[in-house]
């Protein structure tokens, strides 16, 4: 079996290192045998329509720009109908501010997202720089957030989960993150997948049966990994 990864953006938006999510996707789809072909995909260049799961990482806010201007029209458009038609697609930081609705930065004016996720994002006055521990889903979760931006979900949007360590979506209402369908947003730098890979794998569960009719992974030994989630874990509660 293959899959294809997307990685949207990887010059622009590649900081706190966000590629370590590319790797952890595609060295635990070929530890199972599955081919993974990486496509970085550019300003200006369209997504391959074979992509089966997506990778959106985190940039600066002039990097956020011209993302923003990118994405506007037919290719953020097809983005958004890959998602809805079952793609998966993990987005961290400022590719999750531009999935919602907008977000306003400091200064100029606010950069329009493609509204996949029901949300807004404003720059606040404070940045949120620490460790993260996020229950979920897919239990326990763990990273490292550095953000001034504020996202507020509507009413209807599911988080990806609840903060019990760091400041999370705007450092008051206690989410983290969003979720729809096989889409997931947030603020967990570090970089995510490596530490956390239930999350890894229900991504590329999502892509395999959207590309091959079957979502069957078979098991990996995590122990390495379930180790430092764990020691970034109790860490991150010891010094909060």
């Amino acid at each position: 079996m293959k899959l294809t990864i997307g990685w949207l953006y990887p010059t622009k938006m590649n900081i706190y290192g966000d590629r370590g999510n590319v790797i952890s996707l595609a060295q635990r789809a070929r530890w199972r045998g599955i081919e993974a072909d990486v496509r970085e995909v550019g300003i200006g260049e369209p997504i391959p329509t074979e992509v089966d799961v997506l990778f959106f990482g985190g940039g600066q806010d002039q990097e956020q720009i011209a993302v923003a201007d990118d994405l506007a029209g037919d290719k953020g458009a097809s983005l958004k109908a890959m998602v809805e038609d079952g793609a998966a697609l993990l987005s961290v930081c400022g590719g999750y501010q531009l999935l919602g609705h907008e977000y306003r930065p400091h200064v100029g004016e606010p950069l329009a997202g493609i509204g996949l996720f029901d949300l807004e994002s404003v720059a606040g006055p404070e940045r949120f720089i620490g460790n993260v521990v996020v229950e979920s889903e897919w239990g326990e979760l763990v990273g490292f957030e550095n953000h001034s931006g504020l996202t507020h979900l509507a009413a209807g949007q599911a988080p990806m989960g609840k903060v019990k360590v760091g400041r999370g979506n705007n450092g008051r209402d206690g989410t983290e993150g969003a979720r729809h369908k096989n889409a997931i947003g947030c603020y967990l730098h570090g970089s995510l997948l490596p530490k956390n890979p239930a999350v890894t794998d229900w991504l590329l569960a999502a892509a395999l049966e959207r590309r091959h009719g079957t979502s069957d992974l078979a098991p990996l030994d995590d122990a390495l990994e379930t180790a430092a989630r764990r020691s970034a874990s109790a860490r991150a509660v010891a010094t909060r």
